[in-house]
This record gives structure tokens, sequence and C-alpha cells, in this order.
């Protein structure tokens, strides 16, 4: 746990001082009622949210530090129940939906909230919390737990909450799936940086989850760099595959300004002392777009900014290409010529390949995704039944979708073109529903030329798509 900066220790301080004196409190206390206790939850639980949202955009490391200042008795179990549920998903998981490791900070508030004397009224709000994080921690682990309970009533209800049918795996998947569903909203993620090579083992999954989340929701800031500074100056860390994959983290993602010679020099001597770095890099590359983390232009470039070029290795030769692509575009001719010759240079099924194609894609699915269906005709082009001379000078999308495939010859990037053009063409018909507008027109010939001569579809599939469905009339 990170130490919380004195800025937040004062504004709680100075709540938790509010609440003691507010005449809301003395109503509760004075008469008990529920009514009187949600009055003080209306009050004074968005102040806290505020203040945790503050901690958890700008200084993440330390919200499980906030979090334990919040459950002293003085704030009267306010916020607990979401305190609960964030540490109920925090904790990381195995494929049997079980928590890797004992959860002693979903164990802190669970004590906390025994010990509280408001949990009558707290209790109504945390029952599927407690239901799934005791479903994740093992029997041995839950006994424990309730054993150490002194207060009867709350041991009862603990126990009352240790579902059977959670035990089903299936079952207490699709329940964990469910509430973690309902925490979408909130950036409750935290983690903690390892110091030694054993906690690198233990603790990376978890930190490197924590790290994409940040960057796929635009949260980078950097009240991380002394930690990530600390961690890749770390010797005992650096042959280790996990190290490296923080580097290509950090290196793609983070900005570099004001330190570009320190993450400069940690890249290139990765890139000249670990023997499979480049294979490292290539299978990352991919594996973090999959978990949707952008390979685009900045990302790109970032990278490229940090390469020693007198290292002559795969990892430069792509960073050549890519350039090319990002600054004349994936259409234009020395961009093509470039990619089909950096791409018969190397294995069809390599990991570099496969993420250059993949760049390829995201530069499509970017352009299409994002095109207004007004604009149909970038994609399509002006009009698909051409001349052969009007053939030769198309600058449609689509034409250079196919020239893409033809140079990678690769299933798989087809299958996703395919779906790509397919989402296209079913947002243009939502569009044009006049079936005889020339939209709608040039869309459906477009698609009975393309399709079956690309593969996509076959001819008697693409009747289907268009064919006028005739609404039956009923009989009185």
């Amino acid at each position: 746990m990170e130490k919380l900066e004195q800025k937040y220790q004062m504004e709680l301080d100075t709540l938790k001082g509010v609440i003691q004196s507010s005449d809301l409190l003395a109503t509760y206390l004075d008469d008990e009622e529920e009514e009187s206790y949600q009055a003080i939850r209306d009050e004074f639980e968005p102040q806290i949210e505020a203040l945790y949202e503050n901690v958890a955009e700008n200084h993440p490391l330390q919200l499980t530090t906030f979090e334990s200042e919040l459950i002293h008795p003085d704030f009267e179990g306010l916020y607990m129940a979401k305190i609960l549920g964030f540490r109920v998903l925090r904790g990381e998981i195995d494929q049997e939906y079980r928590y890797k490791r004992p959860q002693d900070d979903f164990k802190e508030v669970l004590v906390a909230l025994a010990e509280s004397s408001n949990f009558e009224y707290i209790k109504n709000k945390i029952g599927q919390s407690v239901q799934i994080g005791l479903a994740l921690s093992s029997e041995i682990w839950v006994s424990n737990l309730i054993n150490q309970i002194d207060n009867k009533r709350v041991r009862s209800f603990y126990e009352s909450m240790v579902l059977d049918k959670l035990r089903v795996l299936q079952t207490r998947k699709a329940a964990y799936e469910g509430y973690y569903r309902q925490f979408t909203q909130y950036n409750y993620h935290s983690a903690e940086f390892p110091k030694t090579r054993g906690e690198l083992k233990t603790l990376f999954s978890s930190l490197e989850k924590f790290i994409q989340y940040r960057i796929k929701h635009g949260k980078i800031n950097m009240s991380l760099l002394p930690n990530f500074q600390e961690f890749l100056n770390n010797e005992q860390f650096k042959q280790e595959e996990e190290y490296q994959k923080m580097l290509i983290l950090f290196g793609r993602y983070f900005p570099h300004e004001g330190h570009e010679e320190w993450i400069k020099k940690i890249f290139n001597e990765a890139r000249a002392k670990v023997a499979n770095f480049n294979e490292i890099y290539f299978e990352y590359l991919l594996e973090i777009e999959e978990r949707g983390l952008s390979l685009d232009k900045q990302s790109d470039e970032n990278v490229d900014k940090l390469l020693d070029q007198s290292i002559q290795d795969d990892l430069s030769k792509y960073s050549s290409l890519i350039n090319v692509i990002h600054k004349k575009g994936y259409i234009h001719e020395d961009s093509i010529e470039t990619t089909r010759s950096f791409y018969e240079n190397h294995e069809g099924l390599s990991n570099i390949n496969e993420s250059l194609r993949h760049t390829i894609y995201g530069h499509f699915e970017r352009l299409t995704d994002n095109l207004p269906v007004e604009d149909y005709k970038v994609v399509i082009g002006s009009d698909h039944r051409k001349s052969e001379e009007e053939a030769a000078v198309d600058d449609s999308v689509a034409r250079f979708m196919k020239l893409y495939m033809d140079i990678f010859a690769n299933q798989e990037f087809n299958i996703r073109i395919r779906e790509l053009l397919l989402r296209f063409v079913r947002r243009c018909l939502k569009s044009f529903t006049d079936k005889r507008s020339a939209p709608y027109q040039d869309i459906k010939h477009f698609v009975m030329d393309k399709f079956p001569e690309w593969e996509f579809m076959k001819q008697k599939e693409v009747v289907e798509m268009f064919k006028t469905r005739r609404v039956r009339k009923t009989t009185s």
C-alpha cells in the first residue's frame, strides 16, 4: 500500500469532523431511525465519492490506503458498501473463478462492517458483494473469517451469504460476471509494483491489468513515473519476460518528455541484451491489441523515438515501415510496395507479419467505423460499375482492402475485412431504407459484385440479404 498524500488525509480528517459535528448525525443518534441514517448518506456520500474519484484519477496506487481511512468508525459506515464491492473485484481470480491469493483487503472491510454500530442499516446494501466475495474465497478462508466475528447477528448474516449454488463453477462465473458489469462505471482499479523477483511473479498479472486499464481509458498520468522508474531500474528484473512487457507498455503508451534519455537507454539495453526481445515484443503487441489497446500512430511514434538505429533488428525494420505508412498513408503507392516487400521477407504466420496485418486493419477499421454513411462512396467508390480504365484509378477504400488482402493472402485478415465491410453495409442499409434510392442501389450492386468475387459470401447469400420480404395479409 502506498502512503496517502497529506492533502487527501487533511480532506478526510476535515470531512470526518464535519460528519461528527453535523445535526444529521445528532438526529440519528437521538432517534436511531433508518430514515435518519439515510439522510446522512444522502448528504455526505456524494462528497466522499468526489474525493475518492480524485484519488483514483490522480494517485490510484493510494486507493487502498484511502479506503482503509474511510472505514474508520467516525465515518459511520458511509461508502463502505462501495468499498466492499471495489475490494471484491480488485482481487485477482483464476480460471476456476477463485481468488489466486487470500484477500486480506476484502477481509479488512468485512471485519470493520461487523464492528460497525450501523451494520443493520448497511447490510441491506452489501448482500451481493458478500456473496460473491465469499464464493470466490476458499472454504478454509471463509471459515476462519466467520469464526473471527464475535457479533452473533453479523456472524449469522455472513453464514447466510455462503450459497451452495455458487459452489458450481458455471453459476459462480455467471454471478461474478454479472456483478462485475455493475461496477464498470467506477474507477476503482489499483495495484502494487513488485520490488523483488518473488513479488514480480505473484503481483505482475494484477499490475499489468491495472496499467492496461489506465492506458485503455486514457488515464495515463505521471504520478506513476517514480514507480515505473524503480521497477525498470531493478537489475533483478531485467531478464524476466514480465519486465519486457512492462517496458513495452511504458515505451509505447506513456509520455517520455523530461526523461527521454533514461527510457531510451533502458529500451535499447533490452534490445541488445535480451536474446528474445523481438519475439516477446511482437507477441505482446498482438496480445495487448486483443485486450483493447490501440496500435495507433502515437504509440508507434513513441517507440520509434526510442530506437537506436545502429541496432539493426526486426523492430527497427518494422518501425521504419510503420513510419512510411503513417507519414504517407496506408493507401499510398510507396506504403503498399514497402509493405509488400517487408511482408514477403518474413514468414507469413510470424508475429511480426501478424502485427503488420493488425496495424493495416486498424487503419481500415478506424476510417470505416467512423465514416458517416452519407460518405459511403469513400468506401465503395463513386461507381462500382467502372470501365477497365476507370477501375485503374479507383481510389475507394474497398479497392485498397483488396490490394492488402492479395498481399497478405491470410484468411484471418480476409475474415476481419469481411466483417468490417458487413458492419458498414448494415449501417448504410439501416439508414438508406428506400430501396429505389441511389445510395441503396449503389450499396446493393457493390455487395452483389464484390462479395462473391472476394469470397465473402456466396451469390445466394447476397441475394437473400437484399431480398424484399413480402408482408402477409391477415385474413379477417
